[in-house]
């Protein structure tokens, strides 16, 4: 295609017809005309065509063939066919195939016109949409971990970075941050993607059941082991193994993951078998591991050897920019799953969701927007449509101290701040760069903050 022109193939075998096609098209179309279905193939092989108009009757051979070249091409542009008034039966075959439209013979000139314009530029949005899908998946294919704000980059780069080494790795961030999604990600990037990742939610298991879970146990180990059971280490080897909520182990599941990560080998529970197990570990935890250690409820030699690597995951407090991405992916996701796929969040309802502190973080904003597809009954989700708690929690936010909704933007802003300061250690070089900004707009961003706190 030359020019700002869609291209556009016109097959008939009539010569006639293709020169009165072509004068009445090429002021909005570049047209390529072929007399027979050989011609037809070869122009398709050579030039990107944006739409192809056909006759279903090219003397001996049909302009179904047309169609089904047209639909073997990579651009697969949109086919139109023609067809005289008797045979509308064969032309909705034609549909049936894969054609875009069908006109009937004698033509109305300005519907032809009219309908291939209309083709190219539904042919052009899925094109798009197309290149859009792949862009998303380029960008967030690390299991689906959202976010273009400067914390989350930092985030994914880091991802990127620890995936294809063998070091332990400690994922740090509030309930619903997406731990799991990360542990998920450093497995999918490293050389052991083929291995099976195995996950376990500690807090969710009582320290004898949580040591069996780890480690496996004989037949009659304790009252109810009736069979021997295979141990989440084994089930890991050759991949990796998520402890989710690893601040939650007793003291003696401790000293036993301390010594299956340092000599690579386990016992299962009332066995004395030495297995040996090649795991990579990465665990989660909401919890200050550092504290716990300080306060000695947590192994200093286990909490070193579990943070070879450190991943601090931000509150989606702390990257409001992400919000509306994050929104659009969960509309998709269960618009699609409640057959409502043309449903969009209305400004109104974006304004909501912006404005509203997210405690439970991306797994509640998750369910709010269920929550809101499922109730719209329109074309949009309103912000009627939302939880209730975050439609109140955001009035609440907007309004606090009188100043409106610019008080909410501050004060997130001011969160994401203090958040690098202290990642970084009060470092304001370092912490700029974390934030994506200048030294200089950090400290007057820092000096209004102060100001706005007296």
């Amino acid at each position: 295609m030359s020019g700002t022109k869609p291209s556009l193939l016109i097959v008939d075998d009539e010569k006639n017809t293709r020169e009165a096609l072509r004068r009445v098209l090429e002021d909005h179309f570049e047209i390529f005309t072929a007399a027979d279905l050989g011609a037809a193939e070869k122009l398709l092989a050579a030039e990107k065509m944006d739409a192809v108009l056909t006759d279903l009757r090219l003397g001996h051979e049909s302009g179904l063939n047309v169609l089904e070249r047209c639909l073997k091409t990579a651009a697969r542009p949109p086919c139109v066919v023609m067809t005289a008034y008797g045979s509308v039966e064969s032309a909705v075959e034609a549909m049936r195939k894969g054609a875009y439209d069908y006109v009937t013979k004698p033509l109305d000139l300005e519907r032809v016109q009219i309908l291939l314009r209309r083709a190219v530029r539904a042919a052009r949005v899925e094109e798009e949409n197309v290149k859009l899908r792949q862009e998303l998946d380029r960008s967030y294919g690390l299991e689906k971990i959202l976010g273009t704000s400067p914390v989350m980059q930092e985030v994914l780069s880091k991802v990127r970075q620890v995936a294809d080494s063998r070091a332990n790795v400690l994922v740090e961030g509030e309930s619903g941050t997406g731990k799991e999604m990360v542990a998920r990600a450093i497995h999918g990037l490293s050389p052991r993607r083929q291995g099976p990742f195995v996950a376990v939610h500690c807090a969710a298991l009582s320290p004898q059941l949580l040591e069996s879970e780890l480690f496996g146990h004989e037949k009659g180990a304790f009252t109810g082991a009736v069979e021997r059971r295979i141990g989440r280490f084994e089930q890991a080897d050759g991949g990796t193994l998520f402890l989710d909520e690893i601040g939650e182990i007793d003291a003696v599941t401790q000293v036993k993951l301390l010594r299956a990560l340092g000599e690579r080998t386990i016992e299962r529970v009332g066995g004395n078998k030495t297995i040996e197990v090649d795991v990579r570990l990465v665990t989660a935890t909401h919890r200050n591991l550092e504290a716990m250690v300080k306060e000695g409820k947590f192994r200093e030699d286990l909490f070193f050897r579990i943070r070879v690597v450190q991943i601090a995951l931000p509150a989606l407090r702390e990257r409001p920019e992400d919000i509306p991405i994050l929104a659009e992916h969960f509309r998709q996701e269960y618009a699609r799953e409640n057959a409502k796929g043309d449903l969009r969040i209305s400004p109104q309802a974006m304004h909501v969701l912006q404005g509203y502190g997210w405690p439970g973080n991306v797994r509640e904003l998750r369910t709010a927007i269920e929550h809101g597809v499922v109730l719209a009954r329109g074309k949009e989700i309103e912000a009627k449509d939302l939880p209730q708690s975050v439609r109140d929690g955001g009035k609440r936010e907007e309004t606090a101290g009188g100043r409106g909704g610019t008080f909410q933007l501050e004060v997130l802003e001011r969160q994401v701040i203090e958040s690098a300061l202290r990642k970084t250690g009060d470092n304001i070089t370092e912490a700029a760069k974390l934030l994506g900004i200048s030294r200089r707009t950090l400290h007057r961003k820092l000096s209004d903050t102060r100001k706005g706190s007296k």
